[in-house]
């Protein structure tokens, strides 16, 4: 069995840094040669990209291609999501039925019922399942998840907390305030509880979220404005504009793709910064400003970004392929 860290799976980031480095050790290329010319239509590759990825021999790859497909809605393709239901590694089957859920696949819905009926099945799986359910009306499966936010292992009560704030339960933000304040809390709960009591609108989010916005840690900045997005009142964008001038370009990136997400295009100029200029780092910290600016690109209406997108769709890396490919999807999307 194919084994990768099990981080809890958050909608609201393409990839983190573990991901990126762990596939600079594997080598994230395409199992899958793309069989294209020149004038193949952007979408049509962008769709042969997404294809070869949930065929990838890599679950990383698998996983976020999965990630893709829902995020933008390609229907078309959920006939081979549903086939990772079963996948030998459980981050992949976890994220296969989120996006069944998140696109209400209900032609999918004895396949979910079943494997959230399995005891068996790793109970990461079965919450995903739950979470489908769920969004394919059938609403008594929340409990299952909401109550697994009490789980003494971390990567169940972070994946909990996840669902709660995705499944739109209001009244599961008792659970999450008790998992943030909890001292057998580690940082992933509490950071993912603080995203979910964002998307559920909670009064003491803000507050909770700047002090994000102010740490010295680039990643807690990262988090603090993808959890400020939710808000999405002029409070939170006036907070995430001010990351724009944030010292770390990733900060930066961050800041443009949220600011786009909420139709405020402030970004651009940060992300054609990135795009145009030699960028210094390590082959890691390329690939990230290469993932994170097609993100941003994806989120942004910005002509002079979009070019670079044909560009970022051959790089060598796989994962920065995705993530062109999504931005291509993205690009217009509500």
């Amino acid at each position: 069995m194919h084994k990768i860290n099990w981080l809890p799976i958050n909608n609201t980031s393409f990839l983190t840094l573990t991901l990126v480095l762990a596939c600079l050790i594997a080598g994230c290329n395409s199992a899958f040669p793309l069989s294209e010319s020149a004038d193949t239509p952007l979408k049509s590759r962008a769709s042969q990209v997404i294809y070869n990825g949930l065929n990838d021999a890599e679950p990383i790859i698998r996983s976020n291609a999965v990630e893709v497909v829902g995020s933008t809605r390609l229907m078309p393709l959920m006939p081979r999501v549903v086939q990772l239901f079963r996948d030998p590694v459980v981050p992949v089957r976890f994220q296969a039925l989120i996006a069944a859920g998140d696109m209400r696949y209900t032609m999918a819905m004895q396949d979910v019922q079943q494997i959230y009926m399995e005891p068996q099945e790793d109970i990461n799986v079965r919450m995903a399942a739950a979470y489908a359910l769920v969004q394919m009306g059938s609403r008594q499966q929340a409990d299952f998840y909401m109550q697994q936010i009490k789980n003494p292992d971390p990567t169940i009560r972070a994946n909990a907390a996840l669902l709660i704030g995705k499944g739109g339960q209001r009244s599961g933000l008792p659970l999450l305030e008790w998992a943030i304040n909890d001292p057998q809390s580690d940082e992933r709960v509490r950071l993912q509880a603080l995203e979910s009591l964002a998307m559920l609108q909670s009064p003491s989010a803000y507050e909770k979220i700047w002090t994000r916005l102010i740490s010295a840690f680039a990643d807690d900045r990262i988090t603090g404005i993808r959890a400020m997005a939710y808000l999405g009142n002029n409070q939170a964008i006036s907070a995430i504009a001010t990351m724009l001038d944030d010292e770390v370009p990733e900060v930066r990136l961050a800041a443009a793709e949220q600011l786009g997400k909420l139709n405020v295009a402030a970004g651009e100029k940060e992300v054609m910064d990135v795009l145009e200029k030699p960028v210094s780092g390590d082959m890691a910290t390329q690939m990230r400003l290469k993932i994170m600016s097609a993100m941003a690109i994806g989120e942004i209406d910005s002509e002079p970004l979009a070019k670079h997108l044909p560009r970022l769709l051959k790089d060598p890396s796989t994962i920065v392929q995705l993530a062109a490919a999504k931005a291509i999807f993205r690009r217009g999307m509500p």
